[in-house]
């Protein structure tokens, strides 16, 4: 057993991107191997070390973006990675979004690609870009792509990307972890009204025409935006770096803190499943119930509760991406999948 566990570990170092050798990781099915990979803290058998964003395509097929590995696809079957040397702008990806041509965007810090399945087309500040630090990635529904920076907006035209100036909110000496002009999310709503969440200037909203800022001095509970939601009922929501999380319902803000059960005030992602529930990654994944909120932590399986990033596919399964690797939840308890699983 220890001669096949330690071939099987070189196989795995041979594999990793960035020494010259096949990208493309085969799934494992066995449970000995299962048992094997499953629980691990060697960070070389993981997907990645950390895993920013998690997206699954038209095709089934999904995508992991890193923090310094690049972006990993799987597609049921194998583990591929593509980096800087396959022609990928920047290997921290921090926005994965499929247009309604097929081709798969990537934000990273070091511009936008765009990926036809066979080859990437990088834009950076010379095709308009107000800078090549991306930190949030977004298409509306006329099919426009939105490009937030560490200098502001950015809209492509179909060939180049312009920059969207967006009017600073009056935020008297504003708390920011970069700049104020960094946009840390954007979302359209159902009405079709633009929402972009910023570094300490709170979040403002496009409606076509003009702009209107919501800060703390309207009941917003930070304003450090780092993510934005919108709920079936219609309900935005705002998950804050310092703060915990605001629901806005058109008129008045209702915040929720670790005083009402949120594991910190640090959130990252609020993402909405198929039933409804609502899941918030913070240092650990909480699930609001409509008043309450179930924290799932180490006790729960999840290894690393630096949590960034959740996806439920189309097969109901519930991926999450942490700065200890990528987990699986079952519906019960987080599984840790390596690049030899498990996947099912």
């Amino acid at each position: 057993m220890k001669k096949y566990y330690s071939l099987l570990l070189l196989l795995v170092i041979l594999s990793t991107p960035g020494n010259g050798q096949d990208k493309t990781i085969p799934s494992k099915s066995s449970a000995g191997l299962h048992k094997i990979y499953s629980f691990t803290n060697d960070s070389s058998l993981q997907v990645s070390e950390y895993i920013r964003r998690i997206f699954e395509d038209k095709d089934g097929n999904l995508w992991f973006g890193t923090n310094s590995d690049g972006v990993a696809r799987y597609d049921g079957k194998s583990l591929q990675y593509f980096t800087t040397k396959d022609g990928l702008a920047g290997n921290m990806v921090m926005g994965i979004l499929q247009d309604k041509d097929g081709n798969i965007w990537f934000c990273t810090e070091d511009g936008v690609s765009n990926y036809n399945g066979k080859t990437f087309t990088n834009f950076t500040v010379k095709e308009g870009l107000s800078d090549n630090a991306t930190r949030s990635m977004y298409q509306d529904r006329a099919g426009n792509i939105w490009v937030g920076t560490m200098e502001g907006v950015c809209r492509f035209d179909g060939k180049t990307f312009k920059s969207f100036p967006i009017p600073m909110a009056d935020v008297e000496s504003p708390y920011s972890r970069y700049t104020p002009k960094l946009v840390w999310c954007i979302l359209e709503d159902k009405a079709g009204n633009m929402w972009f969440g910023t570094d300490g200037v709170g979040v403002c909203r496009y409606d076509g025409k003009t702009f209107t800022h919501f800060t703390e001095k309207d009941g917003l509970v930070n304003n450090n935006v780092t993510c934005i939601s919108q709920d079936k009922a219609g309900n935005m929501w705002f998950g804050t770096r310092y703060g915990g999380a605001s629901r806005y319902d058109g008129k008045s803000f209702k915040n929720f803190t670790t005083e009402d059960g949120l594991s910190t005030n640090e959130v990252y992602n609020i993402y909405e499943d198929r039933k409804g529930k609502l899941w918030f990654t913070t240092f650990g994944v909480d699930r609001f119930e409509g008043e309450t909120f179930t924290s799932f932590n180490k006790k729960d399986g999840l290894l690393n509760l630096a949590v960034q990033s959740i996806l439920e596919d189309t097969q109901g399964r519930f991926w999450i991406g942490t700065g200890g690797g990528l987990f699986r939840f079952d519906g019960k308890r987080f599984i840790n999948v390596t690049k030899f699983g498990p996947w099912l």
